[in-house]
């Protein structure tokens, strides 16, 4: 797990994260070939900007540092021939070596670790305590990032799932942001899990009030015992009854579906895997699927997905096909 900053009082500011996305940007940017004079312009006078933009930079460029240091004591990309064999083009072997360095750079989630307070790992699901005594859980894959203040409390969920116990404070509200929705706390214990087509908040205790930007000042209200499922691309809304068991069970590292589509399942093994797991196609990936598994188990989930919809699996290095 990577944890920076969990105390609010030493947390990065949204101007600083905003200057730690723009400095992986440029990073990424500038060993790209063929870079034109305009853009190396604007790099520079970005960095002239401010010195905090320098400081930055240099903080991510550390991190391409981990990238090249990991290359280097991996001995199949160590021993890999970047030297052209055509003694025309030296700077060949030069762009291969920070091409491969930029891409291990985003593999290592550099862009995500730049912007984040804290992260879990593949497989993690650590639990951190706030400064105002409320607690977060990480789900495995997963980031958030904060912003407290004298009159607010702002968590955003950056990628994957978390559970909030939130403590009680009446003069600063308790706010999740979770792509385009903002759930505020009510006196509450709640799960919000920012999926690849869904925002879903889980309420186990009191009540949450929901809000989306394509709605203005409209609030939405869950109850304990309710789940709100909100399909970002059509912009549909709904609550239902939920078991917290059930819809918490990750926590247990399980996960517990009745009819969810295979897609559904997948994402979340993605989750707890390494490399990557991929089903083959749309019809494929819209199969239901029925069961408790033990999500961090990727062997055991692929068994019961082969003999329930009877379907082959096949292994290509860290790439898993399901077809």
């Amino acid at each position: 797990m990577i944890l920076r900053n969990p105390m609010p009082g030493r947390r990065a500011s949204r101007a600083q994260r905003k200057r730690h996305e723009d400095a992986a940007d440029w990073l990424l940017r500038n060993r790209e070939a063929g870079q034109p004079p305009a853009e190396k312009a604007a790099f520079a006078a970005w960095l002239d900007e401010a010195p905090a933009n320098r400081r930055a930079y240099e903080a991510a460029e550390l991190l391409m540092g981990e990238a090249r240091t990991a290359i280097a004591s991996d001995p199949a990309l160590a021993d890999f021939e970047t030297r052209p064999r055509s003694t025309s083009k030296p700077v060949l072997g030069t762009l291969l070596a920070l091409a491969m360095a930029g891409t291990l750079f985003v593999a290592l989630d550099g862009p995500m670790r730049m912007r984040a307070d804290a992260m879990a790992g593949t497989g993690e699901t650590p639990v951190f305590t706030l400064s105002d005594g409320s607690t977060v859980q990480l789900n495995a894959s997963s980031a958030v990032a904060y912003d407290f203040t004298a009159g607010s409390r702002t968590v955003r969920l950056l990628r994957g799932q978390a559970y909030f116990e939130v403590a009680r404070d009446a003069a600063r509200p308790f706010t999740v942001e979770a792509g385009t929705a903002r759930v505020t706390a009510l006196g509450t214990a709640f799960d919000v899990r920012l999926g690849d087509a869904e925002t879903d908040v889980t309420v186990t205790h009191n009540a949450v009030l929901i809000a989306f930007e394509s709605e203005g000042r409209a609030t939405l209200r869950v109850q304990q015992g309710e789940q709100a499922v909100y399909e970002r691309a059509a912009g549909t809304k709904e609550v239902r009854l939920s078991d917290g068991l059930t819809a918490l069970a990750w926590r247990r590292r399980q996960l517990v579906v009745d009819n969810a589509p295979l897609s559904y399942v997948v994402e979340e093994m993605n989750r707890h895997f390494s490399g990557r797991i991929v089903v083959a196609s749309g019809e494929l990936a819209r199969r239901r699927v029925s069961g408790t598994l033990a999500i961090a188990d990727t062997t055991a989930v692929l068994a019961h997905l082969e003999q329930a919809l009877q379907v082959t699996t096949n292994r290509i290095g860290p790439l898993i096909l399901i077809r």
